[in-house]
């Protein structure tokens, strides 16, 4: 892996990438030029196309199409909600059930900035490990909103240890200097064969050395 990331799957169509955190996938409002995709390409030496969003704070999976059909089908399968994924997270304080889901309309910051309607969203949750202060989770979401999982472990009032856009940083009785947070699991048709592909990535050593170190 180099410093920014690591390509996990890769043939003549499509190639997945395991993303680190704070780096953005493509230019924002801050006209960033140094991104995931720039990188990407300047690694390949060839032109790809980007078929679903992750945070700059999250670290995982991420998928780029090598030509626009394959962008197209990809994304296709993105927006009828045939692609499947999972993350793992850590949270702050411990959750009262093993699982659950939640459900609600949620709208990210950036949607209240432009006046967007709140959508409707839904995240299952299943806890792996619970911690004095903390719980590991994995964490699936049936809806694609815009930051939804961190939306709604904030409103659960078990934020994501790391974050500071949906609640204060100062409140956490566990420190974290990252969001942790991973797409560490997907499943997708292949967009040529129509092979069901699964991807996963292990737990990041990140969370992994601190959930040992609270043992």
């Amino acid at each position: 892996m180099n410093n920014v990331f690591d390509i996990v799957f890769d043939d003549q169509y499509f190639l997945v990438l395991n993303k680190i955190a704070r780096i953005v996938v493509q230019p924002g409002p801050k006209k960033e030029k140094r991104t995931l995709t720039s990188l990407l390409e300047k690694h390949l030496k060839e032109k790809i196309y980007i078929c679903h969003r992750l945070d700059k704070n999250t670290q995982g999976l991420i998928i780029y199409a090598k030509n626009k059909k394959v962008h197209k089908n990809i994304t296709g399968q993105f927006q009828r909600r045939e692609v499947k994924k999972k993350y793992l997270a850590l949270t702050e304080g411990n959750f009262k059930k093993g699982k659950g889901t939640f459900r609600g309309l949620i709208l990210d910051k950036e949607g209240r900035r432009f006046k967007e309607k709140p959508k409707e969203s839904e995240t299952f949750y299943k806890v792996l490990e619970r911690r004095e202060g903390f719980d590991f989770l994995e964490l699936i979401p049936k809806t694609g909103r815009t930051n939804q999982i961190r939306i709604h472990l904030a409103q659960a009032r078990h934020p994501i240890l790391g974050e500071k856009k949906y609640a204060f940083r100062r409140d956490f009785m566990i420190k974290f200097n990252k969001l942790a947070l991973c797409a560490y699991w997907l499943q997708l048709r292949h967009p040529v064969s129509r092979e069901r592909i699964v991807i996963k990535i292990g737990v990041p050593e990140y969370m992994k050395n601190f959930i040992e170190t609270r043992r």
